[in-house]
């Protein structure tokens, strides 16, 4: 069991960082210093994998992994970060332990920007309890409204080469996004789950401001009335540029009418532990992908695979994987038929970068040698 237990807590290999846009950089000085602008809310969260089962009432039952990082907003913006993105998160952090956990790992250690980030005392930070059972997971979360509103903080964000923002009904695309989008930023959007159920159209009336469209195929059949992705992805490609419609191992579908493509991906199937942030990171290596002005295949072939990889390790932005972890499914399966269509990583992950047994930073809150 304790083997078993060191397995489900296993963390991402640690990679050299890979600045995949360094063809489309300008001299130092010139062009955004940020490629990726976020704001959200960064909760603590707690993820309990291998249950058999959720507690039902009364009952109390074993989790055979458990971890903690930094959640929410977070997930998008070390996935993308991770991945050779200048990320940059304008986000409320309280001055408790949590905050100061979430704080230390994302500016510290995994590069993010939190310049237009603030804390705040007397204000406890939002925390999320996740528990992982075959397949899916139940969340279970606290928070107050943070002192100051997201959005305002938002205004301080460095112009940033594209913009990611969660859309939601009754209400147009973010201020900052627009005045991202205004200084030349791309932005790239997706939806929550829509408790109500009613999917409102107006959500989709926002879509005249953005760039991008990365919705799960529920979502997306909900929103637009259809009854199947591909479906979906046709009434969604009327009203955006670039619309994608995910469906977890299925994989994804796309069109990009900029480029005039139109393609399609089959999923990358490996034993998961945690689905917590595998969308997010599915939506932070496609910004990569399209950033670095690959053709729409190969990007959604290698944002299928970062989220495939992310499901075998505990939590959400912790499980985000780097460029060793691809370097090392990119060896295990090159020349065989699973590797089949990721021939391009050869030029992206050079063997030398074959991992070493270096982990990145305990997904444990005060762990100490």
């Amino acid at each position: 069991m304790e083997e078993q237990s060191r397995a489900l807590e296993s963390l991402p290999l640690v990679g050299e960082r890979r600045d995949v846009l360094a063809g489309e950089r300008g001299p130092e000085g010139e062009g955004p210093e940020i490629d990726l602008a976020l704001s959200g809310t960064v909760f603590f969260d707690i993820v309990l994998t291998g249950l058999n089962a959720p507690p039902a009432p009364g009952t109390e039952v074993g989790a055979q992994g458990m971890g903690s990082c930094p959640g929410g907003v977070a997930n998008l913006a070390v996935a993308a970060s991770r991945l050779g993105l200048r990320t940059a998160v304008a986000a409320a952090f309280g001055e408790d332990v949590y905050g100061d956990f979430a704080w230390e790992t994302l500016g510290r250690q995994e590069k993010v920007d939190l310049s237009a980030s603030k804390r705040f005392p007397d204000w406890h930070s939002p925390f999320t309890v996740s528990l992982a059972w075959k397949g899916d997971r139940g969340m279970v979360t606290h928070e107050h409204p943070p002192p100051e509103p997201v959005e305002r903080l938002a205004e301080a964000l460095p112009q940033a080469r594209a913009a990611f923002v969660g859309l939601s009904p009754g209400g147009p695309v973010p201020e900052w996004a627009a005045r991202q989008a205004e200084g030349g930023a791309r932005i790239f959007a997706d939806v929550g789950w829509d408790d109500s159920q009613t999917w409102c159209s107006s959500v989709l009336d926002q879509l005249d401001h953005c760039y991008a469209f990365m919705p799960n195929a529920i979502e997306a059949m909900s929103y637009t009335r259809t009854g199947s992705p591909s479906s979906a992805l046709s009434a969604l490609a009327d009203r955006v540029p670039v619309a994608v419609v995910t469906d977890g191992p299925r994989g994804a579908l796309a069109v990009d009418q900029s480029t005039g493509e139109t393609a399609e991906a089959e999923g990358v199937v490996l034993e998961g532990v945690d689905t917590t942030g595998a969308g997010d990171v599915f939506g932070a290596a496609f910004i990569v992908g399209t950033l670095a002005a690959w053709p729409l295949e190969r990007r959604l072939r290698f944002a299928n695979l970062c989220a495939a990889l992310s499901v075998q390790h505990t939590g959400g932005s912790l499980s985000a994987p780097g460029w060793a972890d691809v370097a090392a499914w990119w060896g295990g399966v090159r020349g065989g038929a699973a590797g089949e269509g990721y021939g391009f990583l050869s030029e992206l992950v050079p063997m030398e970068w074959m991992p070493t047994d270096r982990r990145r930073a305990s997904a444990t809150i005060g762990l100490r040698a």
